[in-house]
Order: C-alpha cells, then sequence, then structure tokens
C-alpha cells in the first residue's frame, strides 16, 4: 500500500510539473510573438488572429484525442504532445513568417491539448472526490506559475530573437524526460459499455449536466490569450515599455498562484458554484476598475494582481465542478470538453481584443469586466437548471 501511494504521488508530481512547463511556454509565447509583430508593423487584427493557431490546433485534434487515449494509454499520449511541443519550439527561430508561425502555434496547440487533455484525465479519475478540489487546483496552481514565470523570458528576445523559443524547448524537453519514469496506465472508465457509444452523444450528454461548469474554463481561456497576446499591443500603444509589460501580465497570474489551493479547498468545503461566483464577480470588479484607473501602469499591474485573486482559479474550479456534476463513465469526454471550451475563450479573447483595440483602444480592458459580469449572471441563473436536469 505505501509503495502505491509513493508512486501515485510520484505520478502527480510529475504531471503537474509537465503542465507548469506547458504554462510556461504558452505563457512566454503569446506576449513575445504579439510584441515581435507589434515592432514589426503587424496589425493588432492579424497579430490576435496569429495568436489563435495555438488553440485552433486544439479544436481540431480534440475530436480524436479519446481513441488514442483508449487505446494507447495515457504516457505515450503524453510523450507524443510533448514531443510535438518541442520540435515546433525549435522551428521558430529557422524562419519569421506570419503564415509559418501560425503553423508552428497550431502544432503547439495540438500537442499541449495532449499533454493536458492525458494529465488532467488521469489525475480526476484517480483522485478521491474529498480531495478533488485541492488536488485540481494544484494542478491550475503549476499552469499558473508557468504562465506568471513565462513572460519574464521575453526580454531575451533583445540578446537573440531565437533565445526564448530555444530556452523553452530545453524545459519542455527536461519535463518531457520525467515522463519516462511513470508507469503507463490505461483508462478504465473509457472501456465501460456505457462510454463506448458515438462522440456525439457523449458530448452532448455532457453538456446537458455540466454546461455550467465549462463556463470557468471559457472565461480563464479568455482572460489567459487575450491578456497575454493583446495586452502587450495595447500597453505598447499607450507609451508602456516591454519591460514593464512583462512585469504587468505576470501579476495576474501570481494573484492566481496565491489564491489557487485556498479557494480548491474551500470549493471542497462550501461547494464549487458559490466560489466559481466570487470568482467571476471579483474578476468583474477588478478588470472594471483596470479600466478606470488605465493611465497608471502601478494601478493596472495592482487590479491584474487583484483580478488574478478571484479569477485565476477559474479553469481548475470549472474542472473540479464539471467532475462533481459528471457521471463517471462521461469523465473522459467531461476533461476534453473542458479544454475545448478553454480554447474556444482563448480564441475569442484575441481576436475579440485585436478587434477592439483597432475600433477603440481605450475600451480594451471594460471587455473583461463585460466577460466576467456576463458569466457571473449566467452561473447564478444557471443553478436550479442544472439540479433539474441532472436528475
Amino acid at each position: 500500500m505505501a509503495i502505491t501511494r509513493s508512486r501515485q504521488q510520484h505520478r502527480f508530481w510529475v504531471l503537474v510539473i509537465i503542465v507548469s512547463i506547458s504554462g510556461f511556454s504558452q505563457g512566454m509565447l503569446l506576449p513575445l510573438i504579439s510584441a515581435i509583430f507589434e515592432q514589426d508593423g503587424i496589425p493588432g487584427t492579424l497579430n490576435g488572429l496569429n495568436a489563435t493557431g495555438l488553440y485552433i490546433g486544439t479544436l481540431l485534434v480534440s475530436p480524436f484525442m479519446e481513441a488514442p487515449l483508449r487505446k494507447f494509454g495515457y504516457k505515450p499520449v503524453i510523450i507524443s504532445g510533448g514531443l510535438i511541443v518541442i520540435i515546433s519550439l525549435l522551428s521558430f527561430p529557422l524562419w519569421k513568417s506570419v503564415i509559418f508561425w501560425f503553423m508552428l502555434r497550431l502544432f503547439i496547440g495540438i500537442g499541449d491539448h495532449a499533454l493536458h487533455f492525458a494529465t488532467q484525465t488521469w489525475i480526476t479519475s484517480t483522485v478521491p472526490p474529498e480531495n478533488l478540489g485541492r488536488s485540481i487546483s494544484i494542478y491550475g496552481l503549476s499552469v499558473g506559475v508557468g504562465f506568471a514565470i513565462g513572460p519574464m523570458f521575453v526580454p531575451l528576445v533583445s540578446i537573440y530573437e531565437g533565445l526564448p523559443f530555444i530556452v523553452s524547448a530545453l524545459l519542455t524537453l527536461c519535463a518531457w524526460g520525467l515522463v519516462f519514469t511513470l508507469k503507463n496506465d490505461l483508462p478504465e472508465v473509457m472501456a465501460s459499455s456505457a462510454s463506448a457509444g458515438h462522440f456525439g452523444k457523449r458530448v452532448k450528454a455532457t453538456v446537458i449536466v455540466a454546461w455550467i461548469a465549462l463556463l470557468g474554463p471559457f472565461a480563464y481561456g479568455f482572460l489567459e490569450s487575450s491578456l497575454n497576446a493583446m495586452f502587450p499591443v495595447y500597453a505598447l500603444r499607450n507609451g508602456l515599455s516591454l519591460s514593464m509589460v512583462s512585469i504587468i501580465i505576470p501579476a495576474f497570474a501570481f494573484g492566481g498562484i496565491i489564491s489557487q489551493v485556498p479557494l480548491g479547498i474551500l470549493s471542497d468545503k462550501i461547494g464549487r458554484r458559490p466560489v466559481l461566483l466570487i470568482g467571476l464577480g471579483g474578476g468583474m470588479l477588478a478588470f472594471t476598475g483596470a479600466a478606470f484607473l488605465s493611465t497608471s501602469a502601478i494601478a493596472i499591474m495592482i487590479m491584474f494582481f487583484v483580478g488574478g485573486i478571484f479569477s485565476g482559479s477559474l479553469f481548475s474550479l470549472g474542472v473540479a465542478y464539471m467532475s462533481d456534476l459528471t457521471p463517471k463513465h462521461l469523465l473522459p469526454t467531461g476533461n476534453l470538453l473542458c479544454g475545448i471550451f478553454f480554447s474556444f475563450g482563448s480564441l475569442t479573447g484575441p481576436i475579440l481584443g485585436g478587434y477592439v483595440l483597432e475600433v477603440s483602444q481605450h475600451h480594451y480592458l471594460y471587455l473583461f469586466g463585460l466577460l466576467m459580469g456576463t458569466l457571473f449572471l449566467l452561473t447564478l441563473a444557471g443553478k436550479k437548471r442544472v439540479k433539474q436536469e441532472i436528475l
């Protein structure tokens, strides 16, 4: 029993390290490429569209993720995803082109989704329900730490434009090597007759019972991608230096780091929905405050930090809530949908953010307050409907 517990702990922390490095790569790539394109005179809308390559890759591969996981297990899927990410990162310095970099981001989206889907399903399928909030919050914390550290490496571009990509590839390679220390496992739940139906039917059944939980990943994806990809453009156009941007963006992630585990533990005690409402409501107030105080870089940084405290846990809270609402045989599909809704939000963020920047850049920060407020009302109104559908 002690050996099994030790092995489970080792597996959990290896998976946590993997997703933290994945978060680092994404957190660095979004502001890095946006800043490079902005300095090269690429329009904001095209800049935002290019950032969507990461999430288009996720959406393209999503319908095909369950089959290899069922057939080969968690470990091969993680290894394949990591290899795709490493090769793609090392390819960025070879040729600077909007189209070529878009394709590389698409492949990174495919690889990252394989990593996140396999690790997330492995954790949610094996962690006891009473500890799920804590464990998923640690999972989300690791991603948040990666995102917080990632933008700090953007100034390396001043030494050599390809250096940040190479550093990220080497770190990913180190984390990838740890996967080989794990024993492969097959997701037993996916072998059941109840989960063997058509993919579309499983998706429909999961959305019916857990749609409200998917709002959290959507909101976090929107915030994360637009803040990392388009805020540098907003900041540079308003006279902020790139070094200041590399401090402001991580403020959101650091806020999430501080609150991630406490909010996860709180959700184990009082329920996921009340904590989700706290996160959405607090995020709405923080980003609206940032918009009002947009003339001060320090005020924006403080508001981003407060916004992170409230909203930085939306993804992990959503995953935990989905696990509460979803029947066991639909849990892999639920994890897949969390990734898909995260990608929907991540796609919408840069596109809508880029559009707002071109039309009226002074309203850019209000966009986040409006989003948080809308999702707060949907979560508040959705309680009775979800209970009826579960019954």
